[in-house]
This record gives C-alpha cells, sequence and structure tokens, in this order.
C-alpha cells in the first residue's frame, strides 16, 4: 500500500469519526469545530505533499 493511500485512508476514517461522534455537519457547528475541519485537511494535504515528494525522488 502507498503512503497516499494510506494517507487517504486516514483522512475519510478521521471524516467519518467527525461527522459521527464531534458532530461537524451539524446544523449548529461552531467555529472551533470549523477550525477542526480545516486543520483536518491542512494535515491531509500536506501529508499528500510528503508523500508524493517521496515517490518522485
Amino acid at each position: 500500500m502507498s503512503k497516499s493511500s494510506l494517507a487517504v485512508i486516514i483522512y475519510v476514517v478521521g471524516l467519518v469519526f467527525g461527522a459521527l461522534f464531534l458532530n461537524l455537519w451539524g446544523a449548529e457547528t461552531s467555529p472551533q469545530k470549523a477550525l477542526l475541519g480545516l486543520g483536518w485537511t491542512a494535515i491531509f494535504l500536506i501529508a499528500l505533499f510528503f508523500a508524493e515528494k517521496d515517490k518522485h525522488d
């Protein structure tokens, strides 16, 4: 399994966890929850960048 596939799987599991247990997509989302979602996506993008960078070196 490649590093990028592993990063995608971890990201999707995190999204499902956020949706089910943290209610990130609820009607009353706080700014903290919104920033948590943005931070999780930023970490995912950084992980993809480094996974692809290692593949091409």
